[in-house]
């Protein structure tokens, strides 16, 4: 009784969500991004690692699984103590990770953002290619939103893609896998950063400036982390995705250039302006 009495205390202070994702050892990417981005928004983060990644702003050095019955474990112990309002995939990597954690959504009931992440930005395959099938038939049919990128759009696809009308078909044809809203982001196919949203009925352009970077790792996780965030905080899908536009973009223009390849965004541009140094004072005096 008391497990239950803190479970519904804790999702009327602060809302819930969990990331199923491999780790970034760079943490530009992958759970530390998702972290990182559900506190920038106000929201309780839990975490299922299903891959650790040994990885800097230069590239992946080396991956290891973990074993489908520990992500499988890690999802269930924090759903029985916590719970979530909403949760994301990344990083799946296998078909036996995918199957485990199609399950344990499923079981959990889990209102579910899928990330398709295949290939890392140095170009590193990230899913196994006999993992696709599994990806495509087992986790989709679960997802309320997915959000692949043009690459991810074609594979899931298998056409290509090369025009906001060919994004706009795939994201129709990537509904019809089964997932309830589809955003395809165009990434640098476009001059300006156009992403389409479906929603079943209609198309939606999403625009956004082009902020001439080369840091922007990391912000498809943080893309898909900040839908989830907001869905947590039950904001309507298609809201969640234009406020998930404007804080991508404003995480990548206020980049701060760490490390000597692709930089991570900034998850926490919203805040730090805010966050002067006299901000601190209370920290060491009391006040």
């Amino acid at each position: 009784m008391i497990m239950s009495h803190n479970h519904k205390n804790q999702a009327l202070i602060q809302p819930v969500a969990l990331t199923i994702a491999g780790s970034d050892s760079g943490a530009g990417a992958g759970v530390q991004a998702d972290l990182k981005t559900f506190a920038a928004l106000g929201i309780y983060g839990l975490s299922a690692i299903t891959a650790i990644t040994a990885q800097n702003t230069l590239g992946v050095r080396a991956v290891q699984e973990i074993q489908p019955s520990i992500v499988a474990a890690q999802i269930d112990a924090v759903m029985e103590d916590m719970g979530a309002q909403a949760a994301k995939t990344g990083m799946l990597s296998s078909s036996a990770i995918i199957e485990i954690v199609a399950e344990r959504a499923k079981y959990w009931r889990l209102r579910l953002v899928v990330d398709p992440v295949m290939v890392a930005k140095g170009g590193e395959h990230l899913l196994r290619s006999d993992a696709v099938t599994m990806l495509r038939d087992r986790l989709l049919p679960l997802a309320e939103v997915v959000t692949p990128n043009i690459p991810e759009a074609e594979v899931l696809t298998g056409r290509s893609v090369r025009t906001l009308r060919e994004m706009a078909d795939a994201a129709r044809a990537i509904y019809d896998l089964g997932a309830r809203y589809v955003v395809v982001k165009c990434g640098h196919l476009t001059s300006e950063p156009v992403d389409v949203l479906f929603d079943g009925s209609w198309s939606t352009e999403l625009h956004a400036e082009r902020i001439a970077t080369r840091h922007t790792h990391g912000t498809g996780c943080t893309f898909a982390a900040a839908i989830t965030a907001l869905l947590a905080r039950q904001i309507p899908v298609e809201q969640a995705v234009t406020a998930t536009k404007r804080y991508v973009t404003g995480a990548i223009q206020h980049a701060q250039g760490i490390g000597h390849g692709h930089g991570p965004a900034d998850h926490f541009w919203l805040l730090r302006e805010h966050l002067q140094s006299d901000d601190l004072a209370i920290l060491f005096e009391g006040k």
